[in-house]
């Protein structure tokens, strides 16, 4: 059995619902999971750690 993942969204994300959540890696996850919080069971994006610190890199940069 696979074991639940521990999600987390922005704090500044308030009570809103167009927000996204993370799950990062952990013991039996390899990958960051990526999912949206008006459909949680619509999905999963899966991007390694390297991938997610490109990502994040450019949305910091963006702002």
């Amino acid at each position: 059995m696979a074991s639940e993942r521990q999600w987390s969204k922005s704090s500044r994300s308030s009570t809103g619902t167009n927000c996204v959540e993370i799950a990062l890696p952990d013991g039996a996850h390899r990958h960051v999971g990526v999912r949206d919080t008006k459909d949680r069971t619509g999905g999963t994006l899966l991007l390694s750690a390297s991938a997610w610190r490109a990502f994040t890199r450019q949305v910091r940069a963006a702002s």
